[in-house]
């Protein structure tokens, strides 16, 4: 056993289906495109009665999609391999509908019959990691630390602002706790 894992290596490292960016070897990556095409059509065909439903074609352009496509897939390949249909309920229940709604939502109509779009975010992003922004931001988060203040050295308690960070209950309304239980 500790030789397949020593053969292995770092478990970390692994290549996981359901996280595309981890299958760095070109073959194996392949292979996970040609699965999530596969599991794409299925989906489109065994799932979908509204064509607003779709998955768009252009799929494989949105980042968001194939991460959770990926995650779909595999969270249904693993609900087929149960011995009893509590796992497959949990995908059909709450699985697919869910991603779903989060595509209708990120889609919006964006990417239906016209065909792909351009990112309609890509210029705010931009702007998000554009230099000055993140220096903005580096400030900001810097000030913030600045305002806290170090724990008194034998302290037992943990302070700031000078306040305790213990929680601190109170009875704000009706009678005061029964000391007898």
């Amino acid at each position: 056993m500790l030789e397949q894992q020593n053969a292995l290596g770092d478990p970390r490292l692994l290549a996981r289906p359901w996280d595309p960016a981890t299958c760095v070897d070109p073959q194996l990556r392949a292979e996970i495109w040609r699965w999530l095409e596969q599991v794409v059509t299925w989906l489109n065909h065994e799932y979908v009665w509204d064509a607003d439903a779709m998955i768009p074609s252009c799929w494989p352009s949105h980042p968001h999609l194939v991460h959770e496509l990926a995650v779909l897939a595999d969270l249904r390949r693993r609900a087929g391999l149960g011995l009893t249909a509590d796992g497959l309920e949990e995908w059909h229940r709450y699985a697919l509908p869910a991603f779903a709604d989060r595509m209708r939502q990120r889609m919006s109509q964006h990417c239906q019959e016209a065909g792909h779009q351009a990112w309609p975010a890509k210029s705010r992003h931009a702007r998000h990691t554009a230099e000055a922004a993140v220096q903005e931001r580096a400030a900001v988060q810097h000030a913030d630390l600045g305002t806290l203040t170090a724990p008194a050295a034998m302290s037992p308690t943990p302070v700031w602002h000078g306040r305790s960070t213990q929680p601190q209950l109170q009875i704000i309304d009706g009678p005061g706790p029964d000391l007898e239980t």
